[in-house]
């Protein structure tokens, strides 16, 4: 007898009616992956895997995956490495005092992983939340230490399923809407993800002042649990165990082909301006998940290809929707926001399904006026509007300066400088990248071109 507390049939409706995160309890109690702790999966995989390195410190600034070390190890020697505290450590982690660095080998697709092994597959189930077909080689695994941690991102594309397998992790969360306030940035560049240019939990607020504005939402997710993410929310993980084992599935539903066009519009400007030859552009800014980097015509053909099936699929709408990307309010990608409720009516929480729960309302949180203009306090704003309210209030005290911040326009002045001359600035390559792909930019620009393909047709 099935004793689960959802039907397939009815987990994969809550899951396309949730808006916010949740997490499923006693969904997994019969999946064979319940067993898939670290010394389960060394006996299974032989061969060296790959380790990101990082120091068990409290920086201010994220640690981004193309700042840490690498290292190439075995299951077993990583279980080795954590069960002796590293003290006595050989093999690949010797450098590596286990009390002062993490190990995380993430983002591991299983279908590489146990390629000669494909039974494995079929220990993750994604099919009991109403995915028929969906198993483990649908999913990627995730090993880490405690300290291990991702950087604060959104997934451009689809949500996600996390299935907790061996230790805890904590998991803060925030809505699309905070995107502003958590500084989004596209370098280091990964396709289907943004960063936050914040450390969410030791944030450097001098810096980062729109921060105080989000509403973080944060679970300890727990062996058997199932955490639900919802497209663009974005997430930081720290594992808080000595060990942690958890297997994602990413599942792209309902994926708007505008977002298509955006993604393949800011993939072209970054790998056009990144790879151009310059004096202060020799930083490392594909991140390691992504194989290469791809050409111009490449990347152009890709975008022809997108803005065609949007205007195929779309029609005349499309113009309506993001021309004027400067009037209302954006989600996380620059797309208008429609009007559809956040309620979480019928959706049936309970002992079996639970919220997560946000930690700090909006409301409480100090709020900045501008004592020239309103807008410029105000969250939705426009890019527009709220570079307008700055220039005629020119950052008087009291100002919101922080949505300037935001948007990656950042005034580099020497100490003492205060009239903007030649000698106190200087605009990088990544000051003027990060103006570019902002997301109301990248709204604008694709709602002109979809604009343009229209008048062609005629």
């Amino acid at each position: 007898m099935d004793c689960k507390p959802f039907s397939p049939d009815e987990a994969r409706s809550v899951v396309q009616s949730l808006t916010k995160p949740a997490v499923f309890l006693n969904m997994t109690t019969d999946w064979p992956a319940l067993h898939w702790t670290v010394k389960h999966l060394s006996s299974c995989l032989t061969d060296s895997i790959r380790f990101r390195i990082g120091k068990r410190t409290e920086e201010r600034a994220p640690l981004f995956e193309t700042e840490c070390s690498y290292i190439e190890a075995t299951l077993k020697e990583f279980l080795s490495w954590t069960a002796k505290d590293g003290e006595s450590s050989v093999g690949p982690f010797s450098d590596c005092k286990f009390k002062e660095f993490w190990a995380y080998a993430d983002y591991k697709y299983i279908a590489q992983l146990f390629q000669d092994k494909p039974a494995m597959f079929q220990d993750v189930v994604w099919s009991d939340f109403g995915f028929a077909g969906r198993d483990g080689c649908d999913s990627t695994l995730w090993i880490g230490t405690q300290g291990a941690n991702t950087p604060c991102h959104l997934d451009s594309y689809g949500c996600n399923l996390v299935f907790q397998i061996q230790g805890r992790k904590r998991w803060h969360l925030f809505p699309p809407d905070d995107t502003r306030s958590l500084y989004p940035t596209r370098i280091p560049y990964e396709e289907s993800s943004v960063f936050s240019r914040v450390n969410v939990v030791q944030p450097d607020l001098k810096k980062f002042p729109a921060f105080r504005r989000t509403r973080a939402h944060t679970v300890i997710l727990q062996p058997g649990q199932v955490l639900f993410v919802p497209r663009h929310w974005w997430h930081y993980v720290e594992s808080l165990d000595p060990v942690t084992v958890s297997v994602n599935s990413w599942i792209e539903m309902d994926i708007d082909d505008e977002a298509r066009v955006q993604e393949a519009l800011t993939k072209t400007i970054v790998c056009a301006l990144k790879s151009a030859p310059s004096s202060d552009n020799d930083d490392h800014w594909l991140n390691p998940t992504e194989e290469r980097v791809s050409s111009h015509d490449e990347n152009m053909q890709y975008l022809n290809l997108a803005v065609k099936a949007c205007k195929d699929k779309t029609g005349h709408r499309t113009e309506d929707r993001t021309l004027l990307a400067g009037s209302g309010k954006h989600d996380s990608s620059g797309l208008l926001k429609t009007l559809a409720s956040d309620s979480s009516s019928g959706i049936p929480f309970g002992p079996h399904l639970i919220p997560v729960n946000c930690e700090v309302h909006l409301a409480k949180k100090p709020r900045f006026t501008c004592p020239k203009d309103t807008s410029c306090s105000r969250g939705d704003s426009s890019l527009s509007q709220t570079l307008s309210a700055h220039t005629e209030c020119k950052g008087e005290p009291g100002c919101d300066v922080e949505l300037i911040e935001s948007s990656g326009l950042h005034a580099h002045q020497e100490a003492g400088s205060s009239d903007g001359g030649e000698a106190g600035v200087h605009i990088s390559t990544n000051d003027m990248l990060e103006c570019l792909v902002h997301p109301d930019v990248i709204a604008l620009i694709t709602g002109l071109l979809m604009h343009r393909q229209r008048e062609l047709c005629y």
